[in-house]
């Protein structure tokens, strides 16, 4: 990924982003958006294999899924304004998750209507969305101490006589 910025610079002023071509930031670059990703695809599955027992909170986490989705899109366009947000949406769903994984496993007895998927699975499948929040919120945390934001400008080579021939 080239680290120079796509906004208007000064003729013969080069901006780039330092930060942005070191090896740890694009693994935590790649990280957050990988843990993203993960995130609403466990979302979506728990969602489509509860779909006739999640009764009011279906719209709620297929949005949650595609904001996440966004988000993703954001950090792999070095954002680093939505790692922050990223990092209250998993706390956020965190405690979600730590607060349903034992209702589904509580719907294996009988007298529960049956899910699309065993509610096991379902159950098990959202105590991985724990450990997964808690590496993203880790992961949004370093990104965003990382400075993918700083910029420096500098002279292209030569133009340096030029600035200098300008008329003020």
């Amino acid at each position: 990924m080239d680290s120079t910025s796509g906004r208007n610079a000064p003729d013969g002023v080069i901006v780039t982003h330092p930060n942005r071509d070191k090896p740890a930031v694009m693994a935590t670059r790649a990280t957050v958006v990988l843990l993203l990703l993960a995130s609403a695809a466990l979302i979506l599955i728990v969602t489509i294999g509860g779909w006739n027992i999640l009764e009011g909170g279906i719209p709620i986490l297929l949005v949650w899924a595609l904001i996440y989705i966004a988000m993703a899109y954001f950090a792999w366009r070095w954002s680093r304004g939505v790692l922050p947000m990223a990092a209250a949406l998993a706390l956020l769903l965190l405690v979600f998750a730590l607060v349903a994984a034992p209702s589904w496993f509580a719907r294996d007895k009988a007298g529960f209507a049956e899910p699309g998927l065993p509610a096991s699975l379902l159950g098990i499948l959202t105590l991985v969305l724990i450990p997964v929040q808690i590496l993203l919120i880790a992961f949004t945390m370093r990104g965003f101490s990382q400075g993918w934001n700083i910029e420096l400008e500098q002279l292209e080579p030569g133009a340096e006589h030029d600035m200098l021939a300008r008329p003020v």
